[in-house]
């Protein structure tokens, strides 16, 4: 009886096992993930080169029709130089954006429209000694345009407007607003 009940339980062990991993890996292939560029300049001559991880996780809703809205997850890895920086000409950024893209989907050529509100981590707060964020925190609200197209829909091309401050955490709280251009290639 002991052995009946042992051979059960891993049966059952093995079934959930395999409907755990059966599930994951559908939940895994809807999944699309993407690597971005993106160039950018603002005020005070500064430049910006983002890398940035995108994750689709495939989750849409509000069909109208061909057009919908989804959610896009980014985290960006950013370098920004200013020749204006007699304190610091090089400065890090990081940080994570979620996003609400109304995508065309269908077409050779898929327009969007998007918006985000994402948090960055910089390595200075200070730029130059005009210059100052207060905060190494900042909020980074952007909206952009962009185009969808490949033969597997794997392209993508935009602009976005970012708009970088501490959200008034603390004064003073210039801000800084880039204008960037990016690509993206989804796997």
């Amino acid at each position: 009886m002991k052995n009946k009940k042992n051979a059960l339980r891993g049966l059952a062990l093995k079934g959930a096992s395999a409907a755990i991993l059966f599930g994951a890996s559908g939940l895994a292939a809807a999944d699309q993930f993407g690597v971005q560029i993106a160039a950018g300049l603002a005020d005070n001559h500064i430049r910006k080169l983002d890398l940035g991880l995108v994750w689709d996780p495939n989750l849409t809703w509000w069909q109208i029709g061909d057009w919908h809205f989804s959610l896009i997850g980014e985290a960006h890895v950013a370098w920004w130089h200013t020749s204006e920086g007699n304190v610091h000409e090089n400065i890090g950024e990081i940080g994570v954006t979620p996003i609400i893209r109304f995508i065309d989907g269908a077409g050779a050529i898929r327009p969007y429209i998007e918006a985000g509100a994402g948090i960055r981590l910089l390595s200075s707060p200070t730029i130059a000694s005009d210059l100052r964020l207060s905060t190494a925190f900042q909020f980074a609200p952007m909206v952009g345009v962009g185009l969808q197209f490949g033969n597997r829909q794997q392209y993508q091309a935009g602009y976005r407007f970012q708009h970088i401050s501490n959200g008034g955490i603390k004064e003073p709280n210039p801000g800084i607003n880039f204008q960037q251009l990016y690509l993206q290639y989804n796997f």
